[in-house]
């Protein structure tokens, strides 16, 4: 599955309010990887987003073959490890704090540029218009759902993937105490 393209300019999407109805009407937090499940309701709280797909990203190699585990990479050399991408993809409401988010969306791959990426994949804007998505991927396998890389690399990976989702959380909580002071 090709996973990213360039952000895109918002447009308009007078099916906005319809589409988030319907994507939480069906939002069921017990699906979601549950270290992530917090974010999710988070951003389902707010009105100018709804989640579209999130995964925590899952490492499979020879000592854990479970393809949704959610256990650390072991210290020790495992070989080659198949990374499924940890990402969160959203449909942004074309508003002012929705701009307001898709900006502070847009610099969290500061975290490491090599290992995370903000775009509009195209398979989410064909479907929802005015969608974003945020992943951690080497940046060579930056268009794949799926790569395959060496222990070391992985364990590299799992680290950024641990600041990348302390950041969206602390993203999440700000918004929400902005949102509850005013």
């Amino acid at each position: 599955m090709e996973t990213f393209a360039q952000p895109r300019q918002f447009v308009d999407h007078p099916r906005y309010e319809r589409e988030r109805d319907h994507a939480l009407s069906g939002l069921a937090l017990e699906n979601v990887d549950a270290p992530i499940r917090e974010i999710v309701a988070g951003f389902a709280g707010m009105s100018y987003c709804f989640t579209l797909q999130s995964c925590y990203g899952h490492f499979v190699h020879a000592e854990q073959q479970e393809p949704q585990n959610l256990e650390p990479l072991p210290d020790h050399d495992v070989g080659s490890v198949t990374y499924r991408i940890a990402y969160i993809a959203l449909c942004i409401e074309n508003s002012a704090l929705g701009e307001r988010l898709c900006t502070a969306l847009a610099q969290i791959p500061a975290i490491d540029p090599e290992y995370v990426q903000f775009g509009s994949p195209d398979w989410f804007w064909q479907r929802h218009p005015d969608s974003y998505a945020l992943q951690v991927e080497p940046a060579r396998f930056a268009t794949k759902d799926e790569a395959i890389i060496e222990h070391q690399e992985a364990l590299h990976v799992q680290e950024v993937r641990g600041r990348f989702f302390a950041r969206l959380a602390e993203l999440v909580q700000t918004l929400q105490e902005e949102a509850d002071s005013v």
